[in-house]
């Protein structure tokens, strides 16, 4: 049975319209683990039917419903004090600070080590691919 599992190695998917339940195992029957909140970025590592084994940015594993997942790229930030800077340039003037932890909203995808984000109010940058979590 597990045979037809088939791995997903750096695939990330965003925790869709809703929460998300994470479980201990592929059931909904199992135990949960823990709510995931909307447009939070998870790696999926394994498919399994209809579930998927996750990480979370914490390194945490966990089972849900990949129908609870979208293909829509949020990133969490990993740096205290992230500039998010007006251009893919370390010298580039900074838009807005983002706090380790926030979410943002990948807008276009990484070139050149940099990726271009939009947090919730509205405002988009540019932040280091390494500065993030989820890409």
């Amino acid at each position: 049975m597990l045979a037809t599992a088939s791995s997903h190695a750096f695939d990330f998917k965003t925790v869709g319209s809703a929460p998300a339940i994470l479980y201990d195992a592929p059931s909904t029957r199992s135990g949960k683990l823990f709510v995931a909140p909307r447009g939070m970025p998870l790696e999926v590592v394994l498919s399994y039917g209809e579930w998927v084994k996750v990480r979370d940015v914490n390194g945490d594993l966990a089972w849900t419903e990949a129908k609870t997942l979208s293909n829509k790229r949020n990133v969490v930030v990993r740096t205290p004090n992230l500039k998010v800077r007006a251009s893919a340039d370390e010298a580039a003037a900074p838009v807005f600070i983002a706090d380790k932890g926030i979410l943002l909203e990948v807008s276009e995808p990484a070139a050149s080590g940099w990726l271009k984000v939009r947090h919730k109010d509205g405002l988009v940058g540019y932040v280091k691919s390494n500065d993030v979590w989820g890409i």
